[in-house]
């Protein structure tokens, strides 16, 4: 395979939950660049729509399928409409995750740690569970869950976040060793704090964030453009002998020293 094909998605298909903005988009954004005919899906397609017409825009093919991923029969409709359009998923990556709770695990109640473990673990299995019998009949495919450095570390505000974040890493490599005779991969992505919507809580405040930066090796967190080129690596055939992995994109911050690192 000639060096410039490695990063070539021409011809598959990828599906990005969680994709109508943050890092989520830029994945769904950088798979399109590389060719691949993308699935746009979050919770309200009037979110998703934008983002699918925004690749259209610019030269590449994508169609929104929203997909509320606290509701297991709307994971369903997410695969089946995206084979009824396409007749297959290639590239499946699961980035929708949910933090209801911030603070000591004392205080987290029963609906918000359920809510948490639910989405972020159980529909990520039931989703790849949906897309990997497809992936095994061609013996090829890519599953990526976008975790967090949070299930690396101790940390007093995000526990039970960072409690799911750990069980998706089990997740991908329990699923990499069952799938992978049939020639599929799966992976994690561990980003460290990146200036999203989602992660606002710790960046906002920029007393709080001038002590985070201190902790980054690099000097800043990240930007969801970060965290494509491993999102693309790991999707194409560059990342072909890589399966069952932690692949971190966090600015150094688990190499750093101080409480948000």
């Amino acid at each position: 395979m000639a060096h410039l094909d490695l990063l070539n998605l021409r011809g598959k298909v990828a599906v990005v939950t969680g994709s109508s903005k943050g890092i989520g988009r830029v994945i769904a954004e950088t798979l399109a660049e590389a060719g691949a005919r993308v699935v746009v899906s979050s919770r309200r397609i009037d979110s998703c729509q934008p983002v699918a017409d925004a690749i259209n825009a610019s030269g590449g093919e994508a169609v929104a399928i929203p997909c509320h991923m606290s509701h297991l029969d709307q994971g369903r409709a997410l695969v089946d409409g995206t084979l009824e359009r396409w007749g297959r998923v290639d590239v499946l990556v699961c980035n929708a995750a949910v933090n209801p709770a911030y603070g000591p695990m004392a205080d987290v109640t029963e609906a918000a740690y359920d809510k948490v473990m639910a989405t972020n673990v159980k529909h990520n299995l039931w989703l790849c569970n949906h897309v990997l019998p497809q992936m095994a009949k061609r013996k090829d495919g890519a599953v990526i869950i976008v975790s967090s450095i949070a299930g690396l570390k101790g940390n007093d505000a995000l526990g039970i976040y960072g409690i799911s974040k750990a069980a998706d890493f089990q997740l991908a490599r329990n699923l990499a060793v069952e799938w992978g005779r049939s020639n599929i991969r799966v992976n994690c992505i561990a980003p460290g704090l990146v200036r999203t919507d989602f992660a606002r809580a710790l960046w906002e405040d920029p007393e709080q964030l001038a002590e985070v930066i201190s902790t980054y090796p690099l000097g800043r967190i990240g930007e969801p453009d970060d965290l494509a080129g491993a999102a693309l690596l790991l999707a194409s055939p560059a990342g072909r002998f890589i399966t069952g992995q932690i692949l971190v994109v966090d600015g150094g911050a688990t190499i750093g020293s101080g409480r948000y690192s």
